[in-house]
């Protein structure tokens, strides 16, 4: 990785914001698009959607080194710890922050638990690269997360918005996710990138070795992340040409409490680090790895559960306009605490 954002990386939001303006744009001057997305399903599977969503996921699954897995529980407090942030810190903050600021827009409230329930597998290690951060505790993580959430997931969902709204009381909130519908899209959308990535992973590195995949073949296929993720955009905002006036509106509502998550959840990772003395390397890989999120399987949970130009997939868009601003801000700020570490 290099020491900088990459072109495509670093523009990432604007890429985003071109990407919903195009598709508004098209949607508005050609309405019959619709009809034709519509027509290319399969069932209730949209051709095009599924194919983007999950090429959006396999490269991301196809970096990590699955087989460094039993290394992770050698330092068992390093572990806890992330285990905690990302499991049990970062889907409570969010839940939080949705309830209090989305309580009367229940659809954006469920997709921004979507969101933090979807731990990051993907671009934490570009933050850890930049801040720093030890590569082989963030890729560690990353494989442990994975694991996780092909296995929690579903159940995750079924408590935060299935269980907990109703035993916390909140009003009128009655929206329920079908947790068939959410283990079904989890296994379609998260599951064969998985198992496509693992596989590749395996032969590859068996027939050319590992660092002709790291040096070669992972830096053809990353791109296709960043290119699948704005045709899922393009798709989905061309259903949005009649809308194009709440746009706007819509986008501050999801970002407000976004940033707030954000900026929240990397000091709270990184001061429960400091304070259990955990070196800054290993700090800023735990810090990353909860602060960011899992957009893409948030985007395609929403679109298989709710459908392509629901609230819930509008929002899980949202997820990675706000988050490459922010966390390339906090990038700056962990480089900034470093400082205080070398003193010690």
């Amino acid at each position: 990785m290099n020491s900088r954002l990459k072109f495509l990386d670093r523009y990432l939001t604007l890429w985003i914001f071109l990407a919903m303006i195009i598709g508004v744009g098209l949607g508005y001057f050609f309405p019959g698009i619709s009809g034709v997305t519509h027509s290319l399903s399969f069932g209730t599977t949209n051709i095009p959607l599924a194919a983007g969503l999950i090429l959006m996921m396999y490269p991301p699954l196809a970096k990590v080194d699955y087989s460094l897995l039993p290394q992770v529980f050698k330092d068992k407090k390093v572990i806890s710890v992330s285990l905690l942030l990302n499991w049990i810190v970062g889907p409570v903050l969010m839940f939080v922050l949705a309830v209090i600021f989305l309580r009367n827009e229940p659809d954006f409230m469920i997709g921004l638990i979507l969101i933090g329930l979807a731990r990051c597998i993907a671009m934490v290690i570009v933050w850890n690269d930049l801040a720093k951060g030890n590569r082989e505790y963030a890729a560690l993580l990353i494989a442990l997360n994975s694991i996780f959430q092909i296995v929690s997931y579903s159940f995750l969902v079924w408590l935060f918005i299935n269980v907990l709204p109703q035993k916390l009381g909140l009003g009128k909130f009655t929206v329920s996710v079908p947790v068939r519908d959410v283990a079904e899209s989890v296994l379609i959308y998260l599951g064969i990138p998985f198992l496509a990535g693992f596989l590749t992973r395996y032969f590859l590195t068996k027939r050319h070795g590992k660092e002709w995949y790291e040096r070669k073949f992972i830096p053809v296929i990353s791109p296709v992340t960043l290119y699948a993720l704005l045709f899922t955009i393009v798709l989905m905002f061309s259903l949005k040409g009649d809308t194009i006036l709440q746009l706007p509106m819509d986008v501050i509502k999801v970002a407000v409490p976004l940033i707030i998550y954000f900026i929240l959840m990397f000091f709270i990772s990184f001061s429960i680090n400091r304070l259990l003395k955990v070196p800054y390397d290993k700090n800023v890989s735990i810090a990353f790895t909860a602060t960011g999120n899992n957009f893409e399987l948030a985007i395609a949970v929403s679109i298989a559960v709710f459908g392509i130009h629901s609230p819930q997939a509008f929002a899980g868009v949202i997820g990675p306009l706000v988050e490459v601003p922010v966390l390339i801000l906090l990038v700056k700020v962990s480089l900034y605490l470093k400082k205080f570490y070398e003193k010690k």
